[in-house]
């Protein structure tokens, strides 16, 4: 079992940056990959980024291509999400996920954290 814990959230204007926490307990993050998802008020999830934690490999949804970036965290199991450039559209509550697959889809991650708000002021 492991637990997912995010932190980071808030209020941003649009061209500011944010960074995204996610830590792990119960278990380490070994042969595992972790996402950061999202989801905007009346949307689906959408995949933001995701970190398969042996070797590193990262993969970003389109919408974030080139603003955001994935990583280990500097604390032991920590996951990071660095928002930069941010846009209005990118409102949402974020969401940590970890899984044994590498994909981009939400209902393969087998474990979430609770979410946590960003807000991205025109």
């Amino acid at each position: 079992q492991v637990r997912l814990e995010e932190s980071g959230g808030g209020l941003a204007q649009a061209g500011a940056s944010l960074k995204l926490s996610c830590a792990a307990s119960g278990r380490t993050f070994h042969n595992m990959v972790i996402g950061w998802f999202r989801q905007a008020p009346g949307k689906g999830r959408e995949f933001v980024a995701r970190l398969r934690w042996n070797d590193g490999n990262t993969n970003y949804g389109d919408s974030v291509k080139g603003r955001f970036t994935i990583a280990r965290g500097n604390a032991e199991y920590t996951v990071s999400l660095q928002m930069n450039s941010l846009k209005p559209e990118d409102t949402a509550v974020y969401y940590c996920a970890a899984g044994p697959f590498v994909t981009s889809t939400a209902v393969r991650y087998d474990f979430w954290g609770q979410g946590t708000h960003v807000t991205v002021s025109a």
